[in-house]
């Protein structure tokens, strides 16, 4: 007998193959009625596999009385009710590490996008405007002034390869870490009165909503640079697009949205703003590597009763 998962957001199609070879897997979404299957059903499962975009809703967990873990693919787990979890006795994990470098590099790309235009330009080429007159002129990048907002693995990632274009790093955490030699801010607005671009890596969640607010894009001000590759609720939405429609700041780059996959129609209206759907762990090699690490997480699980990366064990 296969142990019984419930899956809450599907993973790629190997991924979800190679967790239906070895366990039972029912894809909540297949149900004709999803909330009477749970009625009926939900008491089966003591495993959920989701995904960072999905979550896990304490409705949903609430339906599950048997539930012991929820397995989740993506560093990000603000869309799990971490407090029903934590109440009820469930185990949430993540997949940390595996991804750091591919997201490290996409937001490399985005910041050097938003800055050079490259995006733009190439709609400019495509839209046979290159023979009207020459393509106006950008931003530098090398020697600009990055300032980090969430300085951990992801954000020190970051930092590493923007030194290669001989960028000073500044930043702000929570707290100040004694084990990087960076110019520490003490707040978002401090950061972004200093930085040329500001990068925001924070985690998402209740803590960090709105964390970009007016003030810090006032602080960025007209020939500064926002790079958004954590949560679109990390920054307040209508303000990024009244301070790129008024030209607060100069620019921004966004790869997560508040209400994904919908963007607001204001924002695609404007091109001093280079828009991407959420790709920042979006290559071959990374999510097979987070995808093994879901499998591996439901295997230890079932095996020991543990999670092999817990966020809240």
């Amino acid at each position: 007998m296969k142990n019984p998962v419930l899956q809450l957001s599907r993973l790629s199609a190997p991924g979800d193959q190679r967790l239906a070879e070895a366990f039972d897997l029912v894809f909540l979404k297949d149900q004709r009625d999803p909330q009477a299957f749970l009625r009926e059903q939900g008491h089966r499962f003591q495993v959920a596999v989701t995904t960072a975009p999905v979550g896990a809703t304490a409705q949903v967990m609430a339906a599950l009385p048997q539930l012991k873990a929820v397995v989740c693919r993506g560093i990000g787990v603000d869309k799990v009710d971490l407090g029903y979890a934590k109440d009820h006795g469930i185990a949430v994990s993540s997949t940390p590490d595996v991804l750091t470098e591919c997201v490290a590099d996409l937001a490399m790309g985005l910041l050097i996008d938003t800055l050079r235009s490259l995006s733009a330009s190439d709609r400019f080429v495509r839209q046979g405007h290159w023979p009207q007159g020459a393509y106006p002129l950008t931003s530098r990048v090398w020697g600009k002034r990055l300032g980090i907002l969430g300085c951990g693995q992801i954000g020190q990632a970051i930092a590493q390869r923007a030194q290669g274009f001989r960028m000073t790093i500044g930043y702000h955490n929570r707290r100040r870490r004694e084990d990087l030699t960076f110019e520490y801010f003490e707040s978002p607005v401090a950061l972004a009165q200093w930085s040329d671009v500001l990068m925001v890596v924070v985690t998402g969640g209740q803590q960090t909503e709105g964390l970009v607010d007016q003030a810090v894009l006032q602080a960025l001000g007209p020939q500064g640079y926002l790079v958004n590759v954590a949560r679109g609720s990390v920054i307040d939405e209508p303000a990024v697009v009244r301070a790129l429609q008024d030209k607060t700041i100069a620019g921004a780059g966004l790869d997560v949205f508040v209400r994904e996959p919908q963007v607001p129609a204001e924002l695609m209206a404007l091109d001093n703003v280079v828009l991407l759907p959420h790709v920042g762990s979006g290559t071959h090699e990374t999510r097979r590597a987070m995808e093994d690490l879901v499998f591996d997480n439901v295997q230890a699980f079932f095996q020991s009763g543990q999670l092999l990366t817990p966020v809240l064990a």
